[in-house]
C-alpha cells in the first residue's frame, strides 16, 4: 500500500462498477476497502508507531479515555500530533448523523461518502455550512492574505523575484509555462510552497496593507483562525467562528425578516412598552408575519397567492443545495489531502498523480500561442452555447452504451481516487486502534474558558523568505500586535452597525426572558416527572426521554468498553465485548459493571446483544425531539443527552431489528467504535 508509485497510481483506472453488489459483510481483518487495508496494515506493521499501534496483551487497551490531555500518551497514531487528531474527531462527530451499510463496491476505493438520497434536516444544512466556512473559507482567506502580502511589496525581496520573474515571462511570451511550472514545482515538492508563500498567522495579516494588524479578538490566541481568538484546543476557534458564522448569517436574515430598524427608536424612551419585551429577533416564530400585520397588509396564504409556493419551492431546494455544499467541501478536502497527506495514506503518490496531469498542460504551453488559446476557447464557448442536439444525443448514446459513465468520470474514482475525505480519514485513523483493540480515546473537554494571552508563535508559524523580516515589521510591532487588547473585538464600522448589531432592550427585557426562563423550567421539571410515571406503565416516547437531562454533578464518564446509557428507561450500560471471535455490541442493566468491569463474564445476562458485523444502520436520535431540545436546553441550562438507533441486517432467517438505546453522554463516542470497528462499508445519509 505504502510501497513504491506505479503508473497506475499516477494514471489511475476508474473504479469497479458501483452497481456491481458483493456478498456477505466481511471483517476488518477482509481489508473490504483502502481504508480498512490502511488501518490494517498502520495497526500490525507502522513505519511510526503510536500508542494505538504498540503491542499490548489486554482484550481492550485504555489509552486516557475521560483523561486530561496531558495524561495521554502522545502520539496517539504515529506521524500525527494527538491534536491534529482531535481536530479531525470533533468535525468527524458533527458531520455523522446516519450511517448505511452498502453491499456494492465502494467509489474510489474508500467508504464513507454521501448518499446520493442524503436526508435533508436544517442541523444538516448548518452542519455543512460550517464545513464550508472551515475548509473552503478560511483556505480562500489565506490565500487572498498571501496576494495582497506580495501586492504591497512590503516584503520586498520576494515580490521582486515575482515581479522580474513574471515580466521576464511576459516578453518572452511565456506566461502559462511558468504558470504550469510554478504549478507543478509547488504540487511535486512541498518544501517550495513555504519559501514562496512563508507562513503568517490569518488574524495577524491586514488584508488592506498586507503588513501586521491586530487581530480581531485583541489579541492572538489561534495561528489558524480569521478573528484569532484564544482556544483550549488547536481547531476550537476555527470551530466557533463557523458557528457564530452560521448564526450571524441566521440573525441578519432574521431581522431583515422582522423588519429591525433601529434608527426609528427614541433612546431616550427608556420607559416604552417596547423596553419591557425582549428582542424581536430573538423569537423565530410568527415575526415576520407580525411585520406585514403591522405595515398594514395581511400576510395570510389566502390573500398571498406566493407565499405557499415560494415557501415550497425554498425547502424543496434545500436537499440538493446542502448535498451541493458538501460535494464541495468534500473535492476540496481531497485536493487539500492529497497535496499535504496524513498516515496512514501515502506521502507521494497522489501528489505526483496531480502533478503528472498538469505537465501536459506545461508542454502543451510551449507550444500553443494565445492566439490558438483565444480560437479554441471561443470555439468551446460556442460549441456549448449552441450544439445542444449534438450534445443531447451523444449524451443518449453514452447513457445507453455505459449507463454509469457519470459515476466513473467523478473525480474521487479517477484523478483523486483513493484520496480521503476528512471524514474517511478520521475513520481510517479510528479503524487503526481498532485494528489493535486500541480504542482512540475521544478529545479531552476543558470547561475554563481559554486564557486571555497570546499563542506561542514559532518560525513554523510567522517567517519570511530570504533575509526580510516577517511581514517586514519589528519585533516590537508583532508583539504590539500579538498582545492582549479588550476593546478591539467591539469595533464596528459604524454607528448604524452598532445599532443593528444591538440586540438589547433594556434591563426589562432581561428581566422578562429570566421569568419566561423560570417559569419553562418549572414545566419541564414537571413534565420529566410525568415521564417517570408514564414510563412504568410501559410508555415507550416517555421511555426514551427519561435520563436525557442528566442530574448535577452526576458522573458522566465511561468508555472504552462500557458506555452509560439506557435502554426503555431501564439504566444500564452499553458494551463492546472483542475476547469472541465475533466482537458484539451488547445492554446490561448489572451495576456491578462500573466496579468489576466487562473483561471474562458470563453474569451480565445482557438484554440485547448484536454481532458488530450484523450491524446495518447507525443513526444519532434524540430523545427529545430538536424543538423541545432547545427549550429543555435553555430552561434548564444543561446538556441534553442524546441517544443511538441500531439496526440490523436483514437475512433469510431473521427479521430486521431496531434498537434504540438512549440517555448517553458519550453517544458520539459508541458510534464511532461500532463505525470503526467492523468491516462494513459505510454511506452517509
Amino acid at each position: 500500500m505504502t510501497g513504491g508509485v506505479v503508473y497506475k497510481d499516477l494514471l489511475p483506472i476508474p473504479a469497479e462498477d458501483p452497481t456491481e453488489q458483493h456478498g456477505t459483510t466481511p471483517t476488518l481483518t477482509d481489508k473490504p476497502t483502502e481504508s480498512h487495508a490502511l488501518a490494517m496494515e498502520a495497526a500490525k506493521a507502522p513505519e511510526i508507531a503510536g500508542a494505538a499501534q504498540a503491542e499490548h496483551h489486554e482484550e481492550v487497551v485504555n489509552l486516557g479515555w475521560n483523561e486530561p490531555k496531558e495524561q495521554i500518551a502522545s502520539p496517539l497514531v504515529g506521524g500525527l500530533d494527538n491534536e491534529d487528531l482531535w481536530v479531525l474527531v470533533r468535525r468527524f462527530n458533527k458531520q455523522m448523523y446516519h450511517v448505511k451499510e452498502i453491499p456494492n463496491a465502494a467509489p474510489g476505493g474508500l467508504d464513507l461518502n454521501i448518499a446520493d438520497e442524503e436526508e435533508f434536516s436544517p442541523d444538516k444544512l448548518r452542519s455543512n455550512i460550517e464545513r464550508v466556512y472551515m475548509t473552503i473559507g478560511i483556505g480562500v482567506m489565506a490565500f487572498v492574505k498571501h496576494i495582497v502580502r506580495l501586492r504591497s511589496w512590503r516584503e520586498a525581496r520576494r515580490t521582486s523575484w515575482f515581479c522580474a520573474a513574471y515580466f521576464t515571462a511576459w516578453m518572452l511570451d511565456l506566461i502559462m509555462p511558468l504558470l504550469s511550472a510554478i504549478l507543478i514545482a509547488l504540487i511535486a515538492y512541498p518544501p517550495l510552497r513555504a519559501i514562496m508563500f512563508p507562513p503568517a498567522p490569518i488574524a495577524l495579516v491586514s488584508s488592506k496593507t498586507g503588513g501586521v494588524q491586530k487581530p480581531k479578538s485583541g489579541t492572538l490566541g489561534s495561528h489558524d483562525s480569521v478573528t484569532g481568538a484564544p482556544e483550549n484546543h488547536k481547531g476550537e476557534a476555527v470551530e466557533q467562528e463557523a458557528s457564530n458564522f452560521v448564526n450571524g448569517i441566521a440573525s441578519v436574515a432574521l431581522s431583515s425578516a422582522t423588519g429591525k430598524h433601529p434608527q426609528d427608536d427614541d433612546p431616550a424612551a427608556s420607559e416604552e412598552p417596547g423596553s419591557a419585551v425582549p428582542d424581536p429577533t430573538s423569537i423565530a416564530m410568527g415575526t415576520a408575519e407580525a411585520k406585514e400585520k403591522a405595515a398594514g397588509r395581511n400576510p395570510t396564504a389566502k390573500h398571498d397567492r406566493t407565499k405557499v409556493p415560494m415557501e415550497t419551492a425554498m425547502w424543496t431546494q434545500m436537499r440538493p443545495i446542502m448535498h451541493g455544499l458538501a460535494d464541495l467541501t468534500d473535492t476540496w478536502e481531497r485536493f487539500a489531502n492529497a497535496l499535504s497527506p496524513t498516515a496512514p495514506y501515502p506521502q507521494d503518490r497522489y501528489r505526483l498523480r496531480l502533478a503528472a496531469v498538469v505537465l501536459p498542460l506545461f508542454l502543451i504551453s510551449l507550444f500553443v500561442s494565445s492566439y490558438m488559446y483565444t480560437k479554441g476557447m471561443t470555439f468551446g464557448i460556442g460549441f456549448g452555447f449552441f450544439g445542444d442536439p449534438i450534445l443531447t444525443r451523444g449524451f443518449e448514446l453514452l447513457n445507453r452504451k455505459f449507463p454509469n459513465w457519470q459515476k466513473l468520470l467523478e473525480l474521487r474514482n479517477t484523478l483523486l481516487k483513493g484520496v480521503p475525505t476528512n471524514a474517511q480519514l478520521t475513520i481510517t485513523l479510528l479503524r487503526i486502534g481498532e485494528a489493535n483493540k486500541a480504542p482512540l480515546p475521544p478529545p479531552p473537554h476543558i470547561a475554563l474558558p481559554p486564557p486571555e494571552k497570546p499563542a506561542d508563535v514559532s518560525e513554523k508559524d510567522l517567517r519570511a523568505t530570504g533575509a526580510d523580516y516577517p511581514l517586514n515589521a519589528t519585533q516590537e510591532e508583532l508583539d504590539e500586535a500579538m498582545a492582549h487588547d479588550p476593546a478591539v473585538p467591539h469595533e464596528t464600522g459604524g454607528a448604524d452597525i452598532d445599532a443593528s448589531k444591538n440586540s438589547k432592550h433594556g434591563r426589562k427585557g432581561s428581566k422578562v426572558l429570566n421569568f419566561f426562563r423560570t417559569t419553562v423550567k418549572g414545566g419541564v421539571e414537571t413534565a420529566m416527572g410525568t415521564d417517570r410515571l408514564k414510563a412504568k406503565v410501559g410508555d415507550h416516547h416517555a421511555q426514551n426521554r427519561l435520563g436525557a437531562v442528566p442530574k448535577k454533578g452526576e458522573d458522566l464518564t465511561s468508555g472504552p468498553v462500557e458506555f452509560k446509557a439506557r435502554y426503555r428507561g431501564n439504566k444500564g450500560h452499553v458494551y463492546i465485548t472483542t475476547k469472541s471471535t465475533i466482537p458484539c455490541v451488547a445492554f446490561s442493566a448489572d451495576k456491578t459493571i462500573e466496579t468489576i468491569g466487562t473483561a471474562e463474564r458470563e453474569d451480565l445476562h445482557p438484554l440485547w446483544s448484536i454481532p458488530v458485523g450484523e450491524i446495518a444502520e447507525l443513526r444519532k436520535v434524540g430523545g427529545y425531539g430538536w424543538k423541545a431540545k432547545l427549550v429543555v436546553g435553555w430552561a434548564m441550562q444543561r446538556e441534553v443527552a442524546d441517544g443511538l438507533e441500531i439496526v440490523t441486517r436483514s437475512t433469510a432467517s431473521k427479521e430486521v431489528e431496531k434498537i434504540k438505546v438512549t440517555a448517553m453522554p458519550l453517544r458520539d463516542e459508541l458510534f464511532n467504535r461500532l463505525v470503526a470497528m467492523g468491516g462494513q462499508k459505510w454511506e452517509t445519509w
